[in-house]
């Protein structure tokens, strides 16, 4: 999250780029390179006078395929630990962003957005099988939920979580707490970082997701009738 910029709302404005501009160029020469396709974390974006935390997804042509602005502002408050308000800076992202490849349908957040289930339900009902979440949790919300979040969403939804964090940095202003992880639609975690700079990678195996979802179908067990009966109460 925010690999062009430092983590913090006093950075954003000076950091923000235009979307093409020099660090999405960058990604999408990358993917062309290597014939991949790459979720290029997020940098803040400039576009008409607002700013927005936003990542970029590119195949193996270089060719942009998705755009997401992150669509719910990390402001919070734990006293004494940690406070934080993006919304200082930031405006909101207003949209679902999902791309597909040859191997599977994939749904993107970031960061915060991780904690509204909502999305993610929303995703796996579009026919996502791989969800991927760059962030960058702190050292208090991080070893509290991080890791909780991730197995949440891919057992509530069964899919894959894939989620990116910086390396932890005990001098910046903002210190994340790192472990980038992998997460099957069973609630296993499946691949790993420490909190150091490294590379992680692992295998999405879609007939496990198959299987599971036929051994506990509550894709099409979901009380959809009822649910929006009571949201509207």
């Amino acid at each position: 999250e925010c690999f062009n910029s430092p983590y913090g709302t006093q950075y954003f404005k000076e950091y923000a780029e235009k979307i093409p501009g020099e660090s999405t160029q960058k990604l999408s020469a990358v993917a062309k390179e290597c014939g991949i396709y790459l979720v290029g974390g997020s940098i803040p974006e400039e576009d008409g006078g607002k700013l927005y935390n936003t990542c970029t997804v590119f195949g193996p042509d270089g060719a942009i395929l998705a755009k997401h602005r992150k669509i719910h502002l990390f402001d919070i408050n734990v006293p004494g630990k940690i406070q934080f308000k993006e919304s200082e800076t930031l405006s909101p992202g207003d949209s679902f962003s999902m791309f597909d490849t040859p191997y599977c349908k994939v749904g993107l957040g970031i960061c915060y957005d991780i904690r509204f289930a909502e999305l993610a339900q929303i995703y796996g009902q579009k026919g996502c099988q791989l969800l991927i979440y760059p962030g960058a949790f702190n050292m208090t919300t991080g070893p509290a939920h991080w890791e909780l979040l991730q197995r949440g969403r891919a057992v509530d939804n069964q899919v894959y979580v894939a989620t990116v964090s910086p390396a932890r940095d005990e001098k910046a202003s903002y210190i994340a707490w790192g472990h980038s992880t992998v997460v099957n639609p069973w609630g296993e975690v499946i691949a790993k970082a420490g909190a150091e700079e490294t590379v992680i990678y692992t295998d999405i195996d879609l007939k496990k997701l198959a299987e599971i979802r036929q051994q506990i179908p509550i894709l099409s067990q979901k009380r959809y009738d009822l649910y929006g009966i009571e949201m509207k109460k």
